[in-house]
């Protein structure tokens, strides 16, 4: 597979300066001793201080740069959860489903895995105002969006719970719409215990090749296929944003305890100050 630049920033927070820079410099001689990729620089950014926070006032910044093949840098995108990834090059790739249908088979993998320890991440505000989506296309129009907008074809299933399945099924609707997809096709199957629906959606969807990567890290889907084209040209401005997402959507999840407890500190601090 084609070799692509990146420029990794990864940031870090921390209360106690020398634990951060300790923590930070571990980091880089990890990434210096990564063997699947081509390690052209680590810099590791002076610590600063923050005088306006006092749990996590500290902070530095990684900046690597790296060289490698897509799986090796999702890898590492995963592993080290940057807050951006710059893509240098080149300014577009190209990728058969196949391998790329084992890469997003990875990212879900890793994301269900952090997701069963620390919670969900496909937050929507309230659908009611939402008007249900159209559900089918023609054969047709799917050629011109995949042609002429570069949309992907792909069918992906993933768990659901709810109150019903009818409810599920037009939620999810209009859930899969707002983050840019067409549906082609939406069943929901599954039953309901104590009230409460639980079973799986398979969905054939068509979207740019960003939302199929956003929407395997949000939902961690338990199986997911690629239909349509065998060959997916991927730019580099794609790229980094979907990778970008990627390592925040980690972030997101690993950095929930820390979260919780400043914010249960804060509340603490409210309730005792008059």
């Amino acid at each position: 597979m084609e070799e692509i630049e990146v420029i990794f920033y990864i940031e870090g927070l921390g209360s106690d300066k020398k634990v951060l820079e300790r923590a930070m410099m571990e980091t880089a001689e990890n990434l210096k001793g990564e063997k699947d990729v081509r390690v052209r620089r680590v810099l590791v950014e002076d610590v600063l201080e923050n005088e306006n926070e006092e749990l996590l006032k500290y902070s530095s910044v990684i900046e690597a740069e790296l060289a490698g093949d897509l799986a090796s840098i999702v890898r590492l995108v995963l592993r080290y959860s940057p807050a951006m990834v710059e893509v240098l090059g080149p300014g577009k790739i190209e990728v058969e489903s196949q391998e790329l249908m084992k890469i997003l088979g990875e990212v879900s993998l890793f994301l269900g895995k952090l997701m069963k320890q620390f919670g969900g991440l496909a937050v929507y505000p309230k659908l009611d105002d939402v008007p249900v989506p159209r559900i089918g296309y023609e054969r047709e129009e799917i050629e011109e969006l995949i042609v002429e907008d570069r949309n992907v074809l792909y069918r992906m299933v993933i768990e659901v719970f709810g109150e019903s399945e009818e409810g599920i099924r037009e939620t999810m609707a209009k859930a899969l719409s707002l983050e840019g997809c067409r549906i082609n096709k939406l069943v929901v199957q599954g039953e309901t215990e104590d009230g409460k629906f639980k079973g799986l959606l398979a969905a054939e969807l068509l979207s740019p090749f960003e939302t199929l990567f956003q929407l395997t890290g949000k939902y961690a889907p338990v199986a997911i296929s690629i239909i349509e084209p065998e060959i997916i040209d991927i730019t580099a401005n794609e790229l980094q944003n979907a990778l970008t997402d990627l390592g925040g959507f980690v972030n997101e999840l690993v950095t929930r305890p820390v979260k919780r407890q400043i914010m249960e500190r804060k509340n603490t601090e409210f309730k005792l100050n008059p």
